[in-house]
């Protein structure tokens, strides 16, 4: 049974050294082959470093390494060509100034390595001239590989102002790289997003972008088909080991917690790093939620809170999925190019794509949900867990008394810092409770004769819910609040009937219910259900 190479990126170590190497060279080929520049973004731990590391060791002139391999077998002359490799996770940006040192000391680290007499304040002079003197040096054009271009502008969205500043150091750094084509035999930029307008990319036009190309949908992950022809000794093993009834169990649950990842809406792609931790550690979990979650995106929806309530049923356009303004970040593009979002499927007529969104497993939709949750009040998970059980048993029942309480002690939980008077903030934040409980809850469903607040479906039942924000003052009359609520409620049930709200989910197995919640504050919510 050969090695897992979790938290290996070097081929050559995960060839030599008998490790499961999931073939992606025959996409090496092709980016070779077709074109000169490229740009690829993926979410983090999801084989992008792998993948420039073949392509440098494709330019080593090794062949040997790659026998048994696609394109060991290929019209490919495997001819050696001087590398440049970076990696920008590993630069020092915590202000221009440092992120111009890191940069200059890492190039005349390679300089010095090389030989050369190279002098200059500026990094994008060492760039440019550390790539014409390997060129004339070895007679060969030079190929640059730079990995998690976007490193030193993500880690610093928490100052809006040092990322600009770390961007326009970039933008000139990578900017020589158009000026450099005569010398140049390939260039490949990945990264996590892309940056639009005065962006790095605003000068590199002539970059290929391949993130939503269909031919290089699957250039990383791992395909469902290759789940049994790499890993099936681990399955068997981990199987016999656990308390999976066989290993056809265990394969399914593998699918549903990790695969579901897609950039062409039709094959599936399994997440490396959870695969990898699954069979290292034998327990299913959260392992690439828990590795990391960008602190910018958490920020982002606590901000904007209405933004995560958006997420259902999300349709984007690829002009605004594929880019984010540094300065008006949105939800959506950042949950995708980061991974919490994936594509559903595609919509190509008419022009431009249209792209169906979803959450890609219950390992996303799990972790995402708790740690939103977590962020936002002061409860542990075994309060969340036991809130579940009461509350569905609530719903059953038609008894919401305990619903209530629940709901009134998560959202008093809420910081009041965080809290913003508006309907649709609370709206958000049921949802997101509700689909963290584990329910079936969908949001904003358009019918004809409006839209659905939401809908929440049990074994036997379906809630149509509307919501309603009275921004109420705590020291209001008793007697003018408690009006205010009734016609609220009054309003709402109104709505749900005269508008037809509950006609679409007309189902003959479930008992159809309609409820109204009304919110006057922190922990001050009512409900009328019929």
């Amino acid at each position: 049974m050969r090695k897992l190479p979790l938290g290996v990126q070097n081929f050559r170590k995960i060839v030599e050294g008998d490790y499961v190497y999931v073939d992606k060279t025959n996409y090496v080929y092709d980016i070779i082959n077709k074109a000169s520049y490229y740009f690829l973004s993926r979410p983090r731990r999801f084989g992008k470093s792998l993948l420039l590391d073949t392509i440098a060791e494709a330019f080593s002139g090794d062949k040997e390494l790659f026998k048994g391999l696609y394109i060991y077998d290929t019209d490919y002359s495997f001819e050696r060509h001087p590398v440049i490799r970076l990696d920008m996770s590993n630069i020092v940006n915590e202000s221009p100034h440092d992120l111009k040192k890191a940069l200059a000391d890492v190039l005349e680290k390679i300089i010095k390595r090389e030989g050369f007499d190279i002098k200059s304040s500026l990094p994008s002079d060492l760039f440019k001239n550390l790539i014409m003197e390997l060129h004339e040096k070895y007679g060969k054009r030079v190929v640059v590989l730079i990995d998690e271009y976007d490193k030193p502008m993500l880690d610093q969205l928490k100052n809006i102002e040092i990322a600009e500043a770390n961007r326009d150091v970039l933008r000139d750094f990578y900017g020589i790289l158009k000026s450099m084509d005569p010398h140049l035999q390939l260039t490949f930029l990945t990264g996590v997003t892309k940056f639009t307008k005065t962006s790095v990319f605003s000068g590199l036009n002539n970059f290929l972008d391949i993130t939503l190309m269909e031919d290089y949908a699957n250039i990383c992950g791992i395909e469902v088909d290759a789940l049994d022809r790499y890993f099936s000794e681990h399955i068997d093993d981990l199987a016999t080991q656990n308390d999976f009834k066989s290993s056809s169990n265990l394969r399914d649950e593998i699918l549903i917690w990790y695969d579901g990842y897609s950039w062409d809406g039709e094959t599936k792609l399994i997440n490396p790093f959870s695969l990898l931790s699954l069979f290292m550690k034998k327990r299913i979990y959260s392992f690439w939620y828990a590795s990391g979650t960008p602190s910018f995106l958490i920020k982002l929806l606590k901000e904007k809170p209405s933004s995560y309530l958006s997420l259902s049923n999300l349709r984007m356009s690829e002009r605004s999925l594929d880019s984010v303004d540094i300065r008006k970040m949105s939800a959506a593009p950042l949950l995708f190019q980061t991974g919490y979002l994936t594509v559903e499927s595609v919509s190509y007529n008419p022009p431009p794509a249209a792209y169906n969104l979803c959450m890609p497993n219950l390992e996303v939709i799990e972790a995402f949900n708790l740690n939103l949750i977590a962020e936002f009040t002061e409860n542990d998970q075994d309060f969340t867990e036991s809130s579940y059980w009461e509350i569905k048993q609530s719903l059953q029942s038609g008894n919401l008394e305990v619903m209530l309480s629940i709901l009134k002690s998560l959202f008093a939980s809420i910081p009041h810092q965080l809290h913003v008077n508006r309907e649709a903030y609370y709206h958000s934040i049921f949802y997101a409770i509700m689909t963290i409980l584990g329910f079936d809850i969908d949001a904003e469903i358009s019918v004809s004769g409006g839209r659905i607040d939401a809908a929440l479906e049990l074994d036997s039942s379906v809630y149509v819910m509307e919501f309603k924000y009275l921004d109420c003052s705590s020291e209001a009359n008793a007697e003018v609040k408690r009006n205010m609520i009734d016609k609220a409620l009054d309003d709402g049930m109104a709505q749900i009937a005269n508008k037809g709200y509950a006609n679409k989910l007309k189902n003959s197995n479930k008992a159809e219910r309609i409820a109204v919640l009304v919110f006057t504050g922190r922990d001050e919510i009512e409900m009328r259900i019929n």
